[in-house]
């Protein structure tokens, strides 16, 4: 992967070549945004970089440097088969693996998953890559013992010995904690580079010891879409709160609990963001788009969050993210989402 290639990240990449080129390297980095935007591919690029035997500078153009793509490490590192590079990443049991397992019983797959989508492939897509899509994919203590193990370990080809975690906070704690002895007592030639697109998820102390760097959001087509597919589903809900005809409802919630659990938290997330905008509209004027289609819908709702409902809905709502998180039945969770958000709409 080279730098070249990323789209939308040129400033931040003209600071990360900087700070290579002048030899102040970071043993424990984090690239805080999502796949889609580019964050693992940026980390791809930026250990390229680093180990290149002939970099590339250049004059008054967007990028100021990249890694010349044509020596052996460049070479290793585009087809993902260099002997120092390493890969820590979210697994379930699948038919071919169960018992005790961690990412290296998945490498194969997990390689042909970042060729085929070069390296923007969303988490959720990992799990139907694997055929884990009900399942929650987790990063295990046996994880976190090998991310020891292989950076303490002799660089086989005498350069940085490189470990990338790509969905860091999806690390139990058991396997952040493991982590905290590297990440405080690194070994020399070590890099290890955390992908993590909600960095609220780990452990304080993981986020005091790496340095971040916070990636823009460029995947603006990827991203509409998802929120058209979403809209309508929430549409269809906050419809149905107001009416609280069970049978209804119950149809629409095993609609809901029919989508894996990691759709089913974006699309909590979705529905958290919108009622925020909601809010905002009601106190402060800004726009506000629900995308029903239904323009009487769209200018009523948002006048339905307010100061004295905003947080009971905020409650309810990150009450059932962490319910699906933590693998509870999901039917049951979204049907008592439903019932507290209906109360606390009609508590404007």
């Amino acid at each position: 992967m080279q730098f070249k290639d990323i789209a939308g990240q040129r400033d931040v990449i003209n600071r990360l070549t900087e700070i290579i080129d002048s030899g102040r390297v970071s043993h424990a980095q984090m690239v805080l945004g999502s796949t889609a935007d580019g964050a693992l591919q940026l980390v791809l690029a930026y250990l390229q970089y680093l180990d290149c035997t002939n970099r590339q500078h250049y004059e008054g153009g967007e990028l100021r440097a990249d890694s010349c793509g044509e020596c052996p490490h460049c070479k290793k590192m585009a087809q993902m088969v260099h002997p120092d590079l390493h890969f820590i990443f979210p697994t379930a049991a699948t038919p071919r693996v169960t018992g005790s397992f961690w990412s290296g019983d998945f490498m194969q797959e997990y390689r042909e998953f970042l060729q085929e989508n070069n390296a923007r492939g969303t988490v959720d897509e990992w799990y139907a890559h694997l055929g884990i899509e009900n399942k929650q994919g987790m990063i295990r203590e046996l994880d976190a013992a090998h991310i020891v193990q292989d950076l303490g370990l002799k660089s086989y080809e005498g350069g940085w010995k490189m470990m990338v975690v790509w969905m860091a906070e999806k690390m139990n704690t058991a396997a952040a904690n493991e982590l905290l002895k590297t990440l405080e007592e690194p070994t020399p030639g070590t890099i290890l580079m955390l992908v993590c697109e909600s960095d609220e998820r780990l452990l304080p102390t993981i986020r005091s010891r790496v340095q971040t760097i916070k990636l823009r959001a460029v995947s603006g087509e990827r991203r509409a879409a998802a929120s058209s597919e979403f809209a309508s589903l929430l549409v269809e809900w906050l419809r149905l709160l107001f009416k609280l005809k069970m049978k209804e409802l119950s149809a629409q919630v095993d609609k809901m609990s029919a989508m894996n659990r990691e759709q089913q938290k974006q699309f909590l997330n979705y529905a958290l963001g919108v009622m925020r905008d909601c809010f905002m509209h009601s106190a402060a004027g800004t726009p506000v788009e629900i995308g029903s289609g239904d323009q009487k819908f769209d200018t009523m709702f948002p006048t339905m969050v307010t100061v004295n409902n905003v947080e009971l809905i905020e409650k309810a709502l990150d009450e059932a993210i962490m319910a699906v998180e933590r693998n509870a039945n999901a039917k049951i969770a979204l049907m008592q989402l439903s019932f507290n958000m209906s109360k606390a709409l009609k508590k404007r």
